[in-house]
This record gives C-alpha cells, structure tokens and sequence, in this order.
C-alpha cells in the first residue's frame, strides 16, 4: 500500500495510475475506475462512496507561472460522500466535489463544486441540482 490509506471495501482498478500513495485516502466502497491518473503530489481523499469513472485525471499540482523558476504549487483534491466524477474529467488542484454532487464526462473543474449539483462542460458549469430516488441510500441523512 506504500503509504496509502484505504478502506478494505475501496476499489482500486488495476490500470489506475496513483503518483504517491502515501497522499492517498479512500473511504468506504470509494472507487478510482480504470485508467484513472491519480497525479496526488498533494493529498486526494475520497470519501465515503465517492467515486472517479474511467479516465478522469485529479491534478493537485502545477507551476506558478508568475515566477520565472515555475515553482510547483500543490493542492489537495476532495471528493466528498456519494459524489462522481464522470468519464474523463479533469480536477484542478484545491477542488472540492461536493457531497452528491456529479460533473459529467470530460469536463474541466477549475472550482469547488457545490453539494447535490450537477456540473458540465469547460469549465464546468452548473445544470441542475441531482435528485436522489427516494428511498436509495444517499437519499437518507447521514449518520
């Protein structure tokens, strides 16, 4: 596990990339789908049933184009409670994916996402808030 903090029922996809493992924490039935690039310079959390389709790329670092050596910035990335990551997405470095909240196939999220929001497009923009079927077990409040 190198360092990695993940919970026994997380899934991590054989073809997932992860840069450094000890930045990496997965909550409950969390999942980083195949082809995943995991480029956590900075800390990336997934919590509980948080989950990152194929493709998608979580970005913590890049380089301040201010200064003329490009120092490296980082970031963390959150994913929070029953959020999605859709196929192919980019996460900028310092983004939250709010609790439920689900961006849509190759998107670019360059801000916090907010809870129980539907995001699209580049940059990611809002569309709608997600309903949730009554009865399904996000739709329930947490503990």
């Amino acid at each position: 596990m190198f360092g990695a903090r993940v919970h026994r029922t997380a899934s991590i996809y054989p073809s997932a990339r992860i840069w450094a493992p000890w930045n990496l924490d997965m909550g409950p039935r969390s999942a980083l789908g195949d082809l995943v690039d995991c480029y956590n310079v900075d800390r990336v959390i997934l919590e509980e049933d948080a989950i990152a389709s194929q493709q998608a790329f979580l970005c913590t670092a890049s380089h301040d184009i201010a200064d003329p050596g490009r120092r490296l910035v980082t970031a963390p990335i959150r994913l929070a409670r029953h959020s999605w990551v859709c196929a192919g997405v980019f996460v900028h470095p310092g983004v939250t994916i709010g609790e439920g909240a689900v961006v849509g196939a190759r998107a670019v999220v360059t801000k916090d996402v907010s809870p129980w929001t539907v995001v699209a497009g580049n940059p990611a923009k809002f569309l709608k808030p997600r309903v949730m079927a009554a009865g399904s077990p996000a739709a329930e409040p947490a503990d």
